[in-house]
């Protein structure tokens, strides 16, 4: 019940993460802007290529442009979101944390992981987000009326509270600032009813709330939060249609909601129409075949695996694909689907990229020497355990490890 209850009670700053992962597009600019309900500089042609860039999984190209828009207007609180965005979401994805697999179970609240994030790319995160708020409560005193001030200080705290979530565990600092982020939003909707991209957090934290336990939903709503889920279906459908800045997101925390609600068939017609629209995003590709996975479609997730990593060989076709977080999903389902010798062989794969994180290297050795030991070659999987169990580095997988060097794993 604890476990259940920490996991629900940090639900939204997960979700935060895995739509903020995804970018945000911008309409391209005209003469007179067309949507008045966003800061002007969302309709600039600087900002969508921008976007575009970081669309595409290339974050150092995103970052220098955003880093010359944030320089060009050194008051603008959402040029400052940006750049904060592009720095936090590379790091996650180097760290391998933004395959949402890793948030299926409850056993990433307990996990021993330590995420080792360069404290020069801590230092400027921490430092981007204290200058975003406190540029935006400057603003909000100056014009109690700024609604882009609101909404880009609401952005800029909910994405700060997806970093330390995943990379401290600190949830209940995480908390705090999720709840602040949707105050923000309320009130921009308050300021200007028609600002659609606000709906997005509020949509996330009526979904959220509801999935709380009842006793728990009870004693926050006491303090005037409450949840509903299919109301944060709503909103995140509304920011998905009409919203400038939140859209391509809110169909990703679209998607992401209806998974968590074991709705896969709604789930992957949101996450088909992404995939199909952006090809060439590799995270969008990659979470259609987790959800192929997740709802029990073994050799159609098997194909869509496949294709991804085909896709990966061809040049130019994806930017800095990390290829771990697709072989290792292929090896789940190859092991759901009874294909232990396969399993085995791409969870090696997985191991072997030379870009994959300690933790997930260690992680997908374990499960290698797993499958070794269903097909009887002990010396291959105690030579797995090992490795999976050596000292330095992370040792997330180390108890595991070293049980079945002592018992062979004879489950599935």
């Amino acid at each position: 019940m604890i476990l259940k209850s920490r996991s629900t009670t940090v639900l939204t700053a997960v979700l935060l993460v895995v739509t903020l992962a995804l970018p945000v597009i911008a309409s391209p600019a005209l003469a007179q802007p067309i949507n008045p309900h966003t800061d002007p500089i969302n309709l600039t042609p600087q900002v969508r290529e921008a976007h575009e860039h970081f669309y595409n999984l290339d974050y150092d190209g995103a970052l220098t442009r955003f880093e010359a828009i944030q320089k060009a207007n050194p008051q603008s609180v959402i040029a400052t979101g940006y750049v904060l965005m592009v720095l936090i979401f590379r790091e996650l994805y180097h760290q391998d944390l933004l395959d949402t697999t890793y948030y299926a179970h409850d056993s990433f609240l307990t996990s021993k992981r330590s995420v080792p994030v360069p404290q020069a790319t801590r230092d400027h995160i921490e430092q981007l987000t204290n200058s975003a708020i406190a540029m935006a409560d400057q603003q909000i005193k100056d014009d109690p009326n700024n609604a882009n001030a609101y909404f880009a200080r609401g952005y800029a705290r909910g994405m700060h509270a997806a970093f330390i979530t995943l990379v401290d565990h600190s949830y209940v600092a995480a908390a705090r600032q999720g709840l602040a982020s949707r105050n923000d939003s309320e009130q921009t909707l308050k300021i200007d009813p028609d600002y659609a991209d606000a709906k997005m957090a509020m949509g996330i934290q009526q979904f959220a709330v509801a999935s709380l336990p009842r006793i728990l939903r009870i004693m926050i709503g006491i303090t005037g939060v409450t949840g509903n889920k299919e109301k944060g279906l709503d909103l995140l459908r509304d920011a998905a249609a009409q919203g400038l800045v939140t859209n391509i997101e809110s169909r990703t925390a679209l998607s992401l909601f209806l998974r968590h609600d074991a709705r896969y068939p709604e789930a992957l017609a949101v996450q088909h129409g992404l995939a199909v629209e952006y090809p060439r995003d590799y995270l969008f590709r990659l979470e259609e075949a987790n959800l192929t996975k997740d709802k029990g479609d073994g050799p159609a997730a098997i194909a869509a695996y496949k294709k991804v990593l085909e896709d990966s060989h061809k040049p130019n076709y994806f930017i800095d694909p990390r290829l771990q977080m697709a072989y290792f999903g292929l090896a789940d389902t190859q092991r759901g689907q009874n294909l232990i010798s396969e399993a085995a062989e791409n969870y090696l794969n997985a191991a072997a990229q030379p870009k994959c994180s300690d933790w997930l290297r260690r992680r997908a050795q374990l499960n290698a020497g797993q499958m070794y030991d269903l097909l009887h070659e002990r010396d291959k999987a105690v030579e797995q355990y090992q490795q999976a169990s050596a000292g330095g580095g992370d040792q997330s997988q180390a108890d595991a490890a070293r049980r079945y060097l002592k018992t062979p794993y004879t489950a599935k």
